[in-house]
């Protein structure tokens, strides 16, 4: 093998040296490349199906048919695959997510198992197929996906552009923009590869302009973690290029290609970086609306204090205390694969109100928190391996290995910034960074297989027969197979909950959830849940959001059923054993409601929807005294939710006990402003009343409502205003 510096080359303008049709490892270089361009570019244009779902079909069906190709090139040529001792890492996960099915949370190991499953084909492939000369075409599926991503963000972030669903804008086709965010800063290593190896004055500027979109669009989603990330590659990468730039080929750029390349930088990094947003959502939210302006708030408000004791990032410290409670507790063999979710209502202190959350929101915590011992062994074993590329690196190595180093440097500094963003995100478990993880760790093996001399512990050939290879291609066949059942298992499911909860939320948007109109669509909508749910009950994300719009028209039999099918699967949320003893309670079935008023105090008892839990039940036991009692203790503490406040107005007005009827709308009122209209109107109500009978204080109250209407409903929350004050106002 050569060493010399045009051996490292990528091949300028990405010209292979061999014609596809004479070389099969190309093909499976490209149907890597093309599925790490359109895991990103591609989206959902319905809610009907999730961004990761779609995500996860594409990365899985390219991951088996690239390994399928392999494997037809392999059982052609009779030359046994390569095996690298980093394969054990991603397959010493897998198999623990086996095993912890048979103890820990049975569908969620399973899930965890088969992506562990598919990321070790990821690597399998790329270290037998990325041939130091197959680079480019890898390198270009990258950059090209990021770019893609990157255009969509930056036209919902200038134009509003509305193709693909968004939670927080904005998202490109990732629903979150964190998401997005975390992905994308991980791609700009290679990026810089592919601009360094850019021979011509065209393609220099061409490829500089899309990577700087790439930063734009970082900077347009304002994602801190991402951001910090971005600002440690943009001190580690300039000196990588610097110091490699005569096997880079820098030293062959001509002065104008050099220009070209800063003037394009600077100038796409300023003026794009100034221009106004054009996205309402993004205007709103005060954070900036230029990408320069977004970028420099978010980064100040890192130093904020506010930000660790009231914004999001104190709300990621409550569960990463909780991860820890969680690690202490489990040291050994951790709480299961994929079961940190189900756990961690058990470990959070009273008042924490981040138990929705499915995510650690640090994979590094979550890793320990549920594989024990195994995560240790895979985080340290990661780390060593890393350390040992970083070594061979330093100068004084061999001829060999410094014709290696950039690519090398390159995708370490890429791995670098996915572990900057993995400590507040989870972009391990997202199928496009994910994917990206793998092929990362790919790049390393195949190019050790490229360094070493002779079969060694770190790469050795693997025990390999003549049907071998006819062995694992019917395996995958089967795997092809069964990967397109369950696509379209996931499909139908998710098309049936999300249908169902857009019905749910349309008809409480009506404002009359019970008028006659909604019957058939009603109907609907539990058929469709049921259905959902047969298919997949273990589906926590989307279920609960139509139990919780029944529950709010009265239909407490049918929210009660679909909340129990999310309690089955997750038995610690003290939101839903909470929602069930509500339901209960509301039913008359007073026995039932204890059962899980005493599930949900076992787990924590003063929390904040046990309190309220227990207040129902005593008003519906007939014991008002008792639940006085714990509605002014919740008071003098300053420790209430909603179901809490609600039920103080209910048994006030009851026991005509004005004060704290008063005092539970005001506090209602303040805390959650959203619902302030209606907390106006009822105080005014009360003020209005006989009990009371304060002309002055009821007008104000209304007029009050009336104020904070949106002006299409002034005129309905005006109806609502005691006949005898509306001519007063």
């Amino acid at each position: 093998m050569s060493t010399g510096h045009a051996a490292y080359s990528l091949g300028g303008e990405l010209q292979l040296p061999l014609p596809w049709r004479r070389d099969p490892t190309a093909w499976v270089v490209g149907l890597l490349a093309l599925t790490l361009f359109l895991a990103p570019a591609a989206g959902a244009t319905s809610e009907l199906l999730l961004q990761d779902t779609l995500k996860s079909m594409i990365v899985a069906f390219g991951v088996l048919l690239s390994s399928l190709l392999l494997c037809w090139r392999t059982a052609r040529q009779h030359e046994p695959p390569l095996w690298h001792l980093l394969l054990w890492l991603p397959l010493g996960l897998m198999a623990y997510a086996v095993g912890s099915a048979v103890w820990s949370h049975t569908y969620l190991a399973t899930v965890e198992a088969v992506r562990w499953l598919i990321l070790s084909l990821l690597l399998w492939v790329g270290l037998n197929s990325l041939r130091r000369e197959h680079l480019p075409i890898l390198v270009s599926g990258i950059h090209w996906g990021a770019v893609t991503a990157s255009l969509w963000v930056a036209l919902q972030f200038w134009v509003d552009f509305k193709l693909f669903p968004q939670g927080p804008n904005p998202a490109s086709t990732f629903v979150n923009r964190n998401f997005f965010a975390e992905y994308a800063v991980c791609t700009l290593p290679f990026s810089a590869l592919l601009v360094a190896q850019s021979r011509s004055l065209g393609s220099v500027a061409l490829r500089t302009a899309t990577a700087s979109l790439t930063v734009i669009a970082l900077m347009m989603t304002g994602t801190r973690s991402a951001l910090v990330a971005l600002m440690v590659l943009s001190m580690v990468l300039p000196w990588i290029l610097y110091r490699y730039r005569e096997r880079l080929g820098l030293r062959h750029w001509s002065r104008q290609m050099g220009v070209a390349a800063t003037a394009v930088l600077l100038i796409s990094l300023i003026g794009l970086g100034s221009i106004e947003s054009g996205n309402p959502k993004v205007i709103e939210e005060l954070r900036g609306s230029t990408p320069l302006g977004k970028a420099l708030t978010r980064a100040v408000s890192m130093v904020e204090p506010a930000e660790y004791t009231e914004r999001t990032f104190s709300a990621r410290v409550v569960m990463w205390k909780a991860t820890l409670r969680m690690i202490a507790a489990h040291p050994i063999v951790g709480v299961g694969a994929g079961a940190w979710e189900v756990e961690i209502p058990l470990y959070q202190v009273p008042g924490a109100l981040t138990e929705d959350d499915f995510y650690a929101h640090n994979e590094i915590m979550q890793l320990l928190a549920e594989y024990g011992l195994v995560g240790w062994a895979f985080l340290l074993a990661l780390l060593a391996y890393l350390g040992r590329v970083a070594w061979t690196l330093r100068r004084g190595a061999a001829e060999q290995e410094q014709a290696e180093a950039p690519v090398r440097a390159l995708t370490v500094c890429s791995l670098l910034a996915l572990l900057l963003v993995s400590n507040a995100g989870f972009p391990w478990r997202l199928a496009s960074s994910g994917a990206l993880f793998a092929l990362n760790l790919a790049i390393l093996a195949a190019s050790d297989a490229r360094l070493v001399r002779r079969p060694g512990p770190l790469v050795l050939p693997c025990p390999w027969r003549a049907d071998s290879a006819r062995v694992l291609m019917v395996a995958l066949v089967a795997s092809l197979g069964l990967a397109v059942f369950l696509s379209v298992q996931a499909v139908q499911v998710e098309r049936r909950l999300v249908r169902a909860a857009q019905l749910a939320l349309s008809i409480t948007r009506s404002g009359a959830p019970n008028d006659p109109r909604w019957a058939a669509t009603k109907e609907e909508i539990l058929s469709l849940m049921d259905q959902g749910i047969a298919i997949n009950p273990h589906y926590r994300k989307i279920t609960p959001i139509v139990a919780d719009e029944l529950a709010r028209w009265g239909d407490w039999e049918n929210a009660v059923w679909i909340w129990e099918s999310v309690v089955v699967s997750r038995p610690h949320v003290l939101a839903l054993l909470a929602n069930v003893g509500r339901g209960y309670a509301q039913m008359g079935h007073l026995e039932r409601a204890r059962e899980y008023l005493e599930r949900a105090r076992a787990i924590r008892p003063d929390a904040l929807a046990v309190r309220s839990l227990e207040v129902m039940l005593l008003m519906r036991a007939g014991q008002e005294e008792q639940a006085t009692a714990l509605i002014q203790s919740a008071f003098r503490l300053d420790r209430y939710d909603m179901d809490l406040l609600n039920a103080a107005y209910a048994l006030g007005v009851r026991a005509k006990d004005w004060p704290m009827a008063i005092a539970a709308l005001q506090r209602r009122n303040r805390t959650w402003p959203q619902h302030a209209v209606d907390g106006w109107l009822k105080l005014g109500d009360l003020y209005a009343g006989a009990g009371i009978n304060d002309s002055q204080k009821a007008i104000d109250a209304y007029r009050r409502a009336i104020e904070l209407a949106p002006p299409a409903f002034k005129s309905q929350v005006r109806e609502l205003v005691a006949p005898v004050y509306k001519d007063r106002l």
